[in-house]
């Protein structure tokens, strides 16, 4: 099979003509079972038939990735503990993290709390021998974020596995031995959005599983496309990708997607949520009228806030607060 290539086909077939231990890294985001309306993959199946149809493409990941292959599974509340269970027990393969991705912007539900995380199942196939970049991985410790400590590694530290979007909002979490990933869900109006996929990863969450887990030159294989989120991450990190998509619609889209995408190519969205927030698809931006205006990045397709006081008379913060994203309102 041809590498650098959408294929519209169910993956379980698609995993049967992938040569056996030839993947080096494998991301999926399968259907949750909760009920979305897809174009042509009912969402809703019986317990039991849902999880035979798991074991069936998990057997084909399993049987595709490298001896030193490595597999993230993304998964919902719902049935995060049966395909863990799956792939770790049935299936053979070790799980190395267990990593909760939180954001704000949950989904709403009227009669529970509203779901604002998902699971990311980190798993490898030989637990002695696997690939983890740790140099692409080193985000700024709290030490250096928060104190301006100077005992901190001026390389950073590896993150923990509770990934985060806005630390700033929950500042007594911040400890010398913890670190976090921010990475916000993608919105409707956010200018990485797609269009046509509800469920769309943020290029930045993809970009941080892929140089974790493979190396320049090397294969991912995505078996539910989506969006094409993976595969688009993939080209422009220089990684060589294959992916599957069971809609016609969708595979066409991500093609389109991968024909407008060159390798070298920066990520989109913010890779400074401290200091930045996500552009929007039209260009503007919602912020707090007391605040400074924003001023765009066209670098890093982000927008930054400037020092308050350039309006005086609207919001007045210390610098360290500003960089916390925290504003102190003042009355004068």
């Amino acid at each position: 099979m041809e590498v650098d290539r959408i294929y519209q086909r169910d993956c379980i077939a698609g995993l049967q003509e992938i040569s056996a231990g030839s993947i080096d890294l494998i991301f999926a985001d399968p259907p949750f079972n909760i009920g979305y309306r897809y174009d042509v993959y009912e969402d809703k199946r019986a317990a039991d038939d849902y999880l035979q149809w798991t074991r069936q493409w998990g057997a084909g990941v399993v049987r595709a990735l490298q001896p030193d292959g490595t597999f993230w599974l993304a998964i919902g509340d719902d049935f995060a503990a049966e395909l863990k269970l799956i792939f770790q027990r049935e299936l053979g393969l070790y799980c190395r993290s267990w990593v909760v991705w939180y954001y704000t912007f949950g989904v709403h539900c009227k009669y529970k709390f509203a779901r604002s995380h998902t699971h990311l199942f980190h798993f490898v196939k030989n637990p002695k021998k696997f690939t983890f970049n740790i140099p692409d991985l080193r985000v700024p410790s709290a030490r250096q974020l928060v104190y301006a400590d100077s005992r901190g590694n001026p390389d950073g530290r590896l993150p923990d596995d509770t990934w985060i979007l806005r630390p700033q909002d929950i500042p007594e979490c911040f400890q010398d031995q913890q670190d976090v990933w921010y990475f916000p869900r993608v919105c409707g109006t956010f200018k990485e959005r797609a269009g046509w996929h509800g469920c769309q990863m943020p290029e930045q969450l993809l970009g941080r599983i892929i140089k974790a887990s493979s190396n320049a030159g090397e294969t991912v294989l995505d078996p539910f496309g989506g969006s094409g989120t993976t595969l688009v991450t993939a080209k422009k990190l220089g990684r060589r990708f294959i992916g599957f998509e069971l809609s016609p619609d969708y595979a066409q889209k991500i093609q389109a997607r991968l024909e407008a995408t060159r390798a070298g190519v920066p990520l989109l969205g913010s890779d400074a949520p401290l200091h930045t927030a996500p552009s929007t698809a039209n260009g503007k931006v919602r912020i707090n009228p007391n605040l400074s205006r924003p001023v765009r990045d066209s670098h890093r397709d982000v927008v930054s806030t400037p020092p308050a006081g350039e309006r005086r008379g609207r919001a007045r913060a210390s610098k360290a607060d500003m960089d916390r994203g925290i504003t102190k309102m003042t009355l004068f």
